[in-house]
């Protein structure tokens, strides 16, 4: 069942998130890279030969709470996994955010799926 938002969301960790629990080192995970505002590791239920999760450290429920209180870090993660693409070879690739549980949103702290490795259909889903 999907962890819903919670109304408190605002930048700061959260006890009951997963994604917190990977960026404070509480929970392992294969990490691909880290900086000072992101980290980025592989998924544990891959839908493409290379798929990548990047979270910021930050704690925000959506990509576009995250851009809008956090711009320059939202910019952080883009560039991240444009790089990350770069190392993985891959020459196309998806980059999806997904906002909502109706959208497949199951882990509320904003995140961004990399995702390449085959051909990618449209419309997705």
């Amino acid at each position: 069942m999907a962890q819903e938002p919670r109304r408190d969301d605002g930048g700061g960790p959260q006890d009951d998130c997963l994604f917190c629990k990977i960026v404070a080192g509480h929970i392992p995970a294969t990490l691909v890279r880290e900086s000072d505002t992101t980290v980025a590791f592989r998924d544990i239920n891959p839908q493409a030969p290379t798929h990548i999760l990047l979270i910021p450290r930050v704690h925000y429920p959506d990509a576009a709470t995250l851009a809008a209180a956090e711009p320059a870090v939202a910019a952080d993660l883009l560039r991240a996994a444009g790089e990350i693409a770069g190392e993985e070879k891959l020459e196309s690739y998806r980059i999806v955010f997904n906002t909502g549980s109706g959208a497949g949103q199951t882990v509320f702290h904003a995140h961004a799926h990399l995702l390449g490795g085959r051909g990618m259909q449209w419309p997705p889903g």
